[in-house]
């Protein structure tokens, strides 16, 4: 009975040193508690430290890649969208008068694109809106702008 007693207090000191010694370690990976540290102890933390860093750099830019390569498939099925609706459009400014006037009534509005900006507000009712913000020659600051890129 004596010698189990004796193994648990032995064992309970040794994890309370492991505790101490990971705290310390802890407390030296943040930068602190340094002063107790010798040359070679400050240069292997040094040496750990950067292996980390550069750890953590290279997921940071495994995850930065993924998102670009995300974004450009979503900027190419934004621009297939962006046709389509255009298409789409141009097909709805060839629709016979009935089916304009019915598309006025349900509060639609028809893109005309021989029409002024002007012309379209003065053709439709002041409660509906003109689509006029989807004329293809309207230019937009930093439509030529490249797109971003990573250096």
């Amino acid at each position: 009975m004596h010698g189990t007693l004796k193994y648990y207090q032995q064992e309970a000191s040794k994890l309370r040193r492991q505790i101490r010694d990971i705290q310390n370690s802890n407390r030296h990976i943040v930068g602190e508690s340094l002063g107790s540290l010798n040359f070679k102890e400050l240069k292997n933390l040094e040496g750990r430290l950067e292996k980390g860093i550069n750890r953590v750099r290279s997921k940071k830019n495994e995850l930065l890649m993924a998102e670009i390569e995300y974004m450009q498939k979503r900027e190419m099925e934004l621009q297939h969208d962006n046709m389509y609706l255009r298409a789409k459009i141009s097909q709805g400014a060839r629709l016979n008068p009935e089916q304009q006037d019915s598309s006025v009534k349900q509060g639609t509005a028809v893109y005309e694109p021989g029409l002024s900006s002007h012309d379209q507000s003065q053709h439709y009712n002041r409660n509906y809106i003109p689509v006029n913000l989807l004329e293809p020659n309207l230019h937009f600051s930093g439509q030529d702008q490249p797109p971003l890129q990573l250096v």
